[in-house]
């Protein structure tokens, strides 16, 4: 068996060490094993969340994320979307209690790559954690300065100076940059958008969507984010 890199976000202290232990006793590596979405984007991020300044550390490379939906701070969902929009793109396995079809959907649409329902067997886990990590094809995160807090929800942005701006999101404005910032250079289709920012099975109309757009851009704008949504008329939105 190839060795992986795994990280373990997982609040409940005696799980997380059962998940630990096992995955050493088959032969992987696990460098980082925290109980907070915050301690993981610090590690993953390689830098301080926007309470904290913009104080860096060099980020921890995995090849794998095993990361709890239900964690206390905020919601693992928000968390695998505040990742992609970095352009951090390793894969995520969701571990979760919450099995019903509309709570998958947005699991994989927040960015997850598997999803395994607790209880679950720890084989299982094993093999999932190892066929995530044999597709996992590493590529440069984006740079922009511009970071997203699943915790509080807001949009942060770091100037080169050390000083720090940010202002809140609502969750539906926050999932929808997220979705954004994940593909970075893309236009991404209205469908695509409605899925990613609201509930499985919502009516959404053209002109909600482009309600929240535009509200997003007024936010990008206070805090000066070096971030520009732009309209694909007929197809969707992209950000450069």
């Amino acid at each position: 068996m190839a060795t992986y890199r795994v990280g373990v976000v997982e609040d409940d202290a005696r799980m997380r060490r059962a998940i630990v232990r096992g995955l050493r006793a088959e032969g992987l590596l696990v460098p980082l094993a925290v109980g907070t979405g915050a301690e993981f984007l610090i590690a993953v991020a390689g830098e301080q969340g926007p309470q904290n300044g913009a104080g860096g550390r060099a980020a921890v490379e995995l090849d794998v994320v095993v990361l709890d939906v239900g964690l206390p701070d905020c919601d693992g969902r928000d968390v695998c979307l505040a990742i992609r929009a970095r352009g951090v793109d390793v894969p995520v396995l969701f571990l979760t209690a919450r099995d019903g079809v509309a709570d998958r959907l947005l699991g994989f649409t927040s960015g997850a790559d598997d999803y395994l329902v607790k209880p679950f067997v720890f084989a299982e886990l094993v093999a999932r954690v190892t066929a995530l990590g044999r597709r996992y094809v590493r590529s440069e995160p984006v740079a922009d300065g511009v970071a997203l807090d699943p915790a509080t929800h807001t949009v942060c942005v770091r100037p080169p100076d050390g000083s720090v701006t940010q202002v809140r999101l609502t969750p539906t404005e926050f999932r929808l940059l997220s979705a954004l910032m994940a593909r970075h250079g893309e236009v991404v289709r209205r469908r695509a958008l409605v899925a990613a920012a609201w509930a499985h099975g919502s009516i959404v109309h053209d002109n909600t969507l482009d309600a929240y757009v535009a509200r997003v851009r007024r936010k990008l704008r206070t805090v000066g984010a070096d971030l520009t949504v732009s309209t694909a008329h007929g197809v969707g939105y992209r950000v450069d």
